[in-house]
């Protein structure tokens, strides 16, 4: 490739290629811009495409229910968006309680849910049971959010980056940024030997986008987290609802294929390779739970196990919005295992960002400069 062939000019470079970063180019080529985005790996082959595949509102924390009402909307018209609904089901969500502490943590969220208008409906232990009868006894209520469902997480982020690249988008693969900087001007990325070139960033390169902003002067702690994952061989098809407990730390569901997709707890990894690995004792452990929570899994058979890597922040929300430090950078990571649901609309709001300068959603909460004082005190 010669040496002009290989400098490639841009109005908006997008660094990473989950479900954020490719609605977001998505959302901006259809508004007529001209966008290249920079993908590591392959596209949805970190945390988009290694999750739950939950499509939940329910149980998020309040300042994230403005952008999951938002991405519930996407996903309803999703066909329409990109061609394809990746396989999501509006099977509603389950959460469960397992103790009466638990159950007062699902009646407190009924007020929360109610004021950001997520619809919600509580079940007492006899009406749990009476409605799900294949629950295990320890489970004594329940709140049910039939607006919420399930997806298929391998084929999301591929399906927008098709949609993308259908209207204008440039997406690269297997493109690790080597060199990233600012000159005054703009900003210059250097990839695969190739070098891009844009006014404007938007960082959505998960785990990784806390260096892309560390970069820019603006550290934040995020770490790497590593779910658990497993499905099983199929069986009789007998749960409709995305089951989840309170507390999070074992979640299942049943695809129409018959299998049980499930998880908790974390594998680990290295994200310097990258590299990552389910651990086989804390799969053994969440398949305890899972029997627990659905005795007749006690005869499935899990044939895989998995994990991926995301970013997780320590207040367990992501960074969304504009940087602090250079004007024209967007940041959009850190999710902390529950982006899935949120991905389409995260890139809407960046478009908005960065086209029209504001978006309707509160995006206070989620400000990269919030953990300064804690990256000072532990300099």
């Amino acid at each position: 490739m010669s040496a002009l062939s290989s400098l490639h000019d841009a109005d908006v470079l997008i660094v990473g290629g989950g479900g954020a970063g490719t609605s977001a180019a998505l959302h901006l080529a259809l508004r007529g811009t001209k966008v290249v985005l920079l993908e590591r790996g392959q596209i949805g082959g970190q945390a988009s495409g290694v999750n739950y595949g939950g499509v939940r509102q329910q149980g998020r924390h309040p300042a994230e229910l403005p952008i999951a009402r938002r991405s519930r909307e996407i996903w309803g018209r999703l066909p329409e968006l990109i061609g394809s609904d990746a396989e999501f089901e509006n099977t509603g969500h389950l959460k469960l309680a397992r103790n009466a502490e638990e159950e007062a943590d699902l009646v407190a969220y009924l007020d929360v849910a109610r004021d950001y208008g997520l619809p919600l409906h509580f079940m007492g232990n006899n009406e749990v049971h009476e409605t799900y009868p294949f629950l295990g006894q320890a489970i004594v209520a329940g709140s049910f959010a039939p607006e919420d469902g399930v997806a298929n997480p391998r084929l999301l982020a591929p399906g927008i980056a098709h949609a993308a690249r259908a209207a204008g988008a440039i997406i690269r693969e297997f493109m690790n940024v080597d060199r990233i900087q600012h000159d005054g001007a703009g900003f210059m990325a250097e990839a695969g030997g190739e070098t891009f070139r844009a006014p404007v960033m938007i960082n959505t390169a998960g785990f990784w986008g806390g260096a892309i902003a560390e970069r820019f002067g603006e550290p934040v702690p995020v770490a790497p987290f590593n779910p658990n994952m497993m499905v099983s061989e199929p069986m009789p098809y007998f749960i409709v609802p995305n089951l989840g407990v309170v507390g999070g730390n074992v979640y299942l569901r049943q695809t129409r294929r018959g299998n049980i997709v499930f998880g908790g707890g974390y594998g680990i990894s290295d994200p310097s390779v990258p590299w990552s690995r389910p651990l086989p004792e804390v799969s053994r452990e969440i398949m305890g739970l899972a029997i627990q929570l659905v005795p007749a899994l006690v005869s499935a058979t899990v044939i895989r196990s998995w994990t991926g890597i995301d970013g997780e922040m320590p207040d367990h929300i992501p960074v969304i919005g504009p940087s602090r430090t250079i004007p024209n950078l967007f940041h959009a990571f850190g999710f902390s295992g529950h982006g899935f649901q949120l991905g389409p609309a995260i890139g809407s709001i960046l478009a908005e960002l960065v086209l029209d300068g504001q978006t309707e959603i509160p995006l206070e909460a989620f400000r990269i400069d919030r953990f300064a004082d804690t990256a000072a005190a532990v300099q």
